[in-house]
């Protein structure tokens, strides 16, 4: 068994993939990276088997099947799940180490960042931040690291292609799991760039909200990509 396996789930991410990959390069001898792509037509495929990954390939854009189909795949004891247009600091996994030492019920997640210097992202930083601590809600862009057995036992991410996150965290029977490592991850500003950040969080709640109402998810897929 290799100590950890890295997960991230990809469709057309050539532009991101190789600064991510080269912010994981210190682990190779401690684990696996693990591409589950759905289809890229780019260089997505050719970065990730230069950086030394593996490869698989998913026949449904769909990020919740991505993310199990590299857990069932993986050999790791622990999963650390990430986002292809994040980045992580130098002594990251120095950080993370002392942490897989501990407790596996533990799940841990990533202080949020986001990788852009205008200040109203500081603010969305303080937001995000008080959620995760406080009302214990962090999200998949902000790493999830998780051990397998602990995976496993709940069922891992449902084979949806929207909020996978939220649904395998509501499905936790102790929410005290979830603790904040002390080592950020920065998020790529681009989904905000074109947007008001404050009105993309209400929908995004509302987004939220509605699913768990019980409103279709392919519905609410098909909105919150629509260009």
């Amino acid at each position: 068994m290799s100590k950890i396996s890295i997960i991230i789930p990809t469709i057309n991410e050539s532009s991101n993939l190789p600064l991510l990959l080269s912010d994981l390069l210190s682990i190779q001898k401690e684990g696996e990276i693990i591409i589950v792509d759905c289809g890229s037509d780019d260089k997505t495929i050719d970065i990730a088997n230069i950086y030394g990954a593996k490869v698989y390939q998913s026949e449904e854009r769909n990020r919740g099947l991505q993310l199990d189909m590299g857990a069932k795949n993986s050999k790791g004891d622990w999963l650390i799940f990430l986002h292809a247009d994040t980045r992580l600091t130098h002594d990251w996994f120095r950080k993370t180490n002392t942490f897989l030492k501990g407790n596996k019920n533990s799940i841990y997640y990533f202080k949020f960042k986001i990788n852009h210097n205008k200040i109203i992202y500081r603010f969305l930083e303080i937001l995000v931040n008080f959620r995760s601590n406080y009302f214990k809600q962090p999200y998949g862009d902000q790493g999830l690291i998780i051990h397998r057995s602990t995976y496993f036992k709940n069922n891992g991410f449902k084979k949806i292609p929207l909020m996978e996150d939220v649904d395998f965290l509501k499905r936790l029977s102790n929410k005290k799991d979830l603790k904040q490592l002390n080592s950020s991850i920065f998020i790529s500003s681009r989904k905000w760039e074109k947007t008001n950040i404050f009105l993309q969080a209400i929908k995004n709640w509302q987004y939220r909200r509605r699913w768990l109402k019980g409103e279709s998810l392919n519905s609410i897929y098909s909105e919150y990509y629509r260009k």
